[in-house]
Formats: structure tokens, C-alpha cells, sequence
């Protein structure tokens, strides 16, 4: 599974990009939209960033898979916004936009899941490497 100093450094790595291309580059990766998205760290008050894919967008929501790989632990940025829901979204390099961030219900991810792993079957993957439920979490406009 990726270590944290594997995914800050692939999130340096894909910040570098966008910078190096003043930002022609790095906004998709995949097929899907790149968000970058700051939550509050939950034991350091810290803002935090994250690069994310939303494999699904559903109305004015974008949709982010709390896969970490398929490891067995949630990724740090998860934890973080289920403490503190209230999180700041960057898309296209636009300003930063303040959305609410929240976990789809059991009937949402069950609507969803299918679409996410038809179009990304990586994500199946990651599944079925750990026992955990992939949480799926939507990223509301405020």
C-alpha cells in the first residue's frame, strides 16, 4: 500500500506540473476532473491539501473515492473532513471555492459504486485489497 511519504510526494509531484504548465496541464488525469482539496488537519488545525479525482459528479456536487490505494486506513484528508465537513475546493485552477463535504449514505454509494467501477475499474480494485467499505464523499457547494 502507498505510504504517506509516497502519496505527499506524488501530491508535490502533480502540484509541480500544474505550475510548470501555468496550469495547461494536470486539471484531468484519467478521464476525470483533478480537484485540489483543503480540509482542516483534525489534530493540528492545520489546512491540508490534497490532489483528487471525482470519478462521478452528480448535479452541482463533485463525488471523491476515499480509496487510499486499497489500504486498510482511511486517507488522512477523509478523516479530516469528517471531523471538519466544512472544506475548500480548487477546480481548473479557478479560486478556491468553500463546498461541504459529506459521506454518501449506504443507499447513495449503493446507486453510485456501480458507475464509479464500470468507468474506473481501478477503484474495484482497490476494493477488493481491503476489508473496509470504500467511503464515497460528496463535495457540496455551499
Amino acid at each position: 500500500m502507498p505510504s504517506d511519504r509516497f502519496l505527499r510526494a506524488m501530491n508535490g509531484v502533480h502540484r509541480l506540473i500544474l505550475r510548470m504548465s501555468r496550469g495547461r496541464l494536470g486539471w484531468h488525469a484519467a478521464g476525470m476532473p483533478v480537484l485540489e482539496l483543503t480540509t482542516t488537519g483534525r489534530r493540528s488545525g492545520q489546512k491540508r491539501t490534497a490532489m483528487l479525482t471525482s470519478p462521478v459528479q452528480v448535479g452541482g456536487s463533485y463525488v471523491v473515492v476515499a480509496s487510499r490505494g486499497g489500504d486498510d486506513t482511511h486517507p488522512a484528508w477523509f478523516l479530516n473532513l469528517r471531523d471538519d465537513p466544512h472544506v475548500e475546493v480548487v477546480l481548473r485552477g479557478a479560486p478556491s471555492v468553500p463546498m461541504l463535504a459529506r459521506v454518501a449514505t449506504a443507499e447513495e454509494r449503493a446507486e453510485l459504486w456501480p458507475r464509479v467501477t464500470r468507468s474506473f475499474r481501478n477503484y474495484a480494485g482497490y476494493q477488493k485489497r481491503t476489508d473496509r467499505e470504500i467511503p464515497l464523499v460528496f463535495l457540496d457547494p455551499v
